[in-house]
């Protein structure tokens, strides 16, 4: 078994910054049918881009690219490594919001249907034994490519950590689990935070395993200039060491 991972460090979460597209289910192995399919999708163009939403990405988030531009990168890095749909199974550690549904879509759009990996705030909950049933997933002689990250909001004003959706008139946040966790950190390293006896609830343990996962991070965030803005930041690096350490199990398996 081989991985390659593709380390995404949010995803930015704004209606208004992606075009859906449809899954249409696992390409053809042909390589020649990779390279047509490749060209019909990039040859589609860029979505109709908002300027001025951009400049307000791009001014908090400098590094934040589309998605059109991430998969673009991606396919040309691992087809140079002989990587490609034909060989490769798809893997996500994404969150459970719709909104990050578009990200995997556009992946799908090549690679094919994903294994998903994924739960609250793009944690991979399936842990060890999910990775365990996806590695027997792999081509033969062939490889996983691991889609992680959290995701972010932003409004059309420039509130981080927010989002508006369609449809619905509330100004919602986004990440929700994410802004949750931090809050709890927030009680606890300022104090106020209300000591309990009851053990974590089943009906919701993956946003208890969201809390005790970015503890380390109280004092990162509490120092932080825009908390908003470092908390995916902060939440990537505990997901990224959670990855690894899932990785490298399965890898001695």
């Amino acid at each position: 078994m081989r991985s390659s991972s593709v380390a995404l460090l949010f995803i930015l979460a704004s209606t208004d910054a992606f075009q859906v597209s449809q899954p249409q289910g696992r390409p053809s192995t042909n390589l020649n049918g990779f390279r047509d399919r490749l060209k019909s999708l990039f040859g589609r163009g860029e979505p109709v881009k908002d300027k001025t939403f951009d400049k307000l990405v791009k001014n908090n988030f400098p590094c934040a690219i589309t998605n059109s531009a991430l998969t673009k990168k991606t396919v040309a890095a691992l087809e140079k490594r002989g990587i490609s749909p034909s060989n490769t199974l798809l893997a996500t550690s994404l969150c459970c919001d719709e909104l990050a549904r578009v990200l995997e879509d556009d992946f799908n759009q090549i690679y094919g249907n994903n294994f998903n990996l994924g739960g609250l705030s793009g944690f991979p909950f399936a842990g060890n034994t999910g990775f365990g049933a996806m590695a027997a997933h792999i081509p033969d002689d062939g490889y996983c490519l691991v889609v992680h990250g959290p995701h972010v909001g932003i409004t059309k004003d420039g509130l981080i950590g927010k989002v508006e959706r369609p449809g619905i008139a509330l100004v919602d946040n986004c990440c929700g689990s994410a802004i949750a966790a931090s809050n709890y950190l927030k009680g606890i390293t300022d104090g106020g935070a209300k000591i309990t006896t009851k053990l974590q609830s089943f009906s919701d343990f993956q946003q208890g395993a969201v809390q005790e996962l970015i503890l380390p991070f109280g004092k990162r965030l509490g120092e932080a200039e825009n908390r908003m803005k470092e908390l995916p930041y902060a939440l990537y690096d505990s997901q990224d060491i959670l990855v690894r350490d899932i990785i490298n199990t399965g890898k001695g398996g």
